[in-house]
């Protein structure tokens, strides 16, 4: 029942809205498919010589004093340009430096604290509650950007909390989102391999395993369109989700075709959503929509 959204906005698009507001239109189309939690994945355009980084401190990791031990490690490693509380989470912007060394040292100084994402041109935000309680807490309506995707669940089969909500970003990769609808069947024989490779798992949702099968196809030399591809085929169950990158984005759909999905792509932009009535929501003069069929896959690359 979960709800997912994406958006690009095309180089000659008249649109002066921002993305973020879009985005929010969108969501809260779909808020009654996934009322437990929203969450955003937006792309912007990247500052020079940094990166941004968005860390989940917890509940019991809100003393000062874990902020402050956070802080203290990645400035040892790299300048911090700038550094934010924003309820639970820590958002950064850092000089660059590895993903996976800047996430070790964060979790060495935090270790129940978690790494939402880390990317040149990402800021992931999520939240438990509908996309209201998200905007209350990060403006999302005031954020501009080139594309982004969008989450709303509805909890089937894990805990409703902040890290099982949605999008997941693929940790050690930068800019690389997920998110997504439906059931992947092999999931617990794929996140066996994947730990026994040293991948770390925070959740027990099964769409948290896209990201790492999406990273293991790429350390083979895939493109990230060829490892989308490639999982329609080798992720089974009945799914259809996003991605995103700070490249663009797209979609991969299951056999079955199971879980809905609709498209539009005009001159001016693409949006993909679970519902037409996303789309109506955000574009009310939108063409009528088309619905991939059997393991469609399409990605596309962001215009500036």
């Amino acid at each position: 029942m979960c709800g997912i959204v994406g958006y690009l906005r095309k180089a000659n698009s008249t649109d002066e809205r921002s993305i973020g507001a879009v985005m929010l239109d969108m969501l809260h189309a779909l808020s009654t498919r996934g009322p437990d939690s929203t969450g955003i994945a937006l792309y912007g355009s990247p500052a020079d010589d940094e990166l941004r980084v968005w860390v989940n401190l917890g509940d019991d990791n809100s003393h000062p004093a874990t902020e402050q031990a956070v802080l203290e490690r990645v400035g040892a490693l790299t300048s911090i340009h700038d550094a934010v509380r924003e309820g639970e989470c820590l958002r950064l912007a850092v000089r660059p430096v590895e993903a996976a060394m800047l996430e070790r040292e964060i979790l060495q100084a935090a270790p129940d604290a978690e790494v939402f994402s880390i990317g040149t041109r990402l800021e992931l935000m999520k939240q438990v509650g509908r996309p209201d309680a998200l905007d209350r807490q990060f403006h999302i309506a005031e954020l501009g950007g080139t594309h982004s995707i969008g989450h709303t669940r509805l909890s089937t089969e894990s805990r409703v909390d902040i890290s099982h909500s949605q999008p997941f970003w693929t940790h050690g990769v930068t800019d690389l989102a997920v998110v997504h609808n439906g059931h992947i069947t092999n999931y617990h024989k794929l996140r066996h391999r994947f730990e026994h490779r040293g991948y770390r798992f925070y959740t027990e949702n099964d769409s948290e395993i896209i990201g790492p099968y999406l990273q293991e196809q790429m350390k083979d030399g895939c493109t990230l369109q060829e490892a989308m591809e490639r999982s329609t085929r080798e992720l089974d169950g009945t799914f259809c989700y996003r991605v995103a990158s700070a490249e663009g984005l797209g979609f991969a759909k299951d056999f079955f075709c199971a879980k809905p999905l609709v498209m539009v792509e005009t001159d001016d932009y693409v949006a993909l959503a679970t519902e037409e009535i996303a789309i109506r929501r955000a574009f009310p003069d939108a063409p009528p929509p088309r619905e991939p069929g059997a393991n469609a896959m399409q990605f596309w690359k962001r215009e500036e």
